[in-house]
């Protein structure tokens, strides 16, 4: 194994969370060190999909967003609007390498899932919900804040979920584990 040459503090916790997220998928380690490092040449090299975001030069949380973009590649992120239905949001966090083996929704009580039918959704609030039912079969369901009215949602084990928050704030940016309040 080629060690790496030492690494400022921010892309040390960025590597770190990008193993966490997506462990032994070196693209996304590679992603968000290339954002890191070399933020022109990476926004010259990703342009088309950076363009979708409103980026066309490089930006301070670029590689913030190359995690976010590189987790999405590698099926590990979906990113929900804020007004997206129930539905669709189960549907694409079930459609997530890293989802539970058991869904979560089961342990739903019924009654629950009627009502979020028949009120407009509070995202946050169902969102926070999932996070705990995700918490419940061993997975944390967790938001990685881009700044935008959409929710990047990602699973990853449950006995790390502590180590989010902190790790993401060394690199200078925020999330958060939904349902552990």
């Amino acid at each position: 194994m080629t060690e790496r040459p030492a690494l400022a503090p921010a892309a040390e916790a960025l590597v770190a969370l990008a193993e966490l997220l997506a462990p032994g998928r070196a693209a996304v380690v590679e992603a968000v060190l290339f954002a890191y490092d070399d933020p022109d040449a990476y926004v010259r090299t990703h342009a088309e999909p950076l363009e979708d975001r409103g980026i066309d030069a490089p930006i301070e949380n670029l590689a913030w967003i190359a995690l976010v973009d590189a987790l999405t590649a590698q099926g590990l992120l979906a990113e929900v609007d804020w007004k997206e239905d129930s539905d669709e949001i189960r549907r694409q966090l079930r459609s997530l390498e890293s989802r539970p083996t058991v869904d979560p929704w089961s342990l739903a009580d019924p009654a629950d899932a009627e009502a979020t039918d028949t009120v407009p959704l509070d995202t946050a609030a169902f969102l926070n919900d999932a996070g705990r039912l995700h918490l419940e079969v061993g997975v944390a369901l967790a938001v990685l804040d881009i700044e935008s009215d959409c929710y990047p949602l990602v699973c990853f084990p449950a006995r790390r979920a502590s180590e989010l928050t902190p790790l993401a704030a060394r690199a200078g940016f925020y999330a958060a584990v939904l349902g552990s309040d």
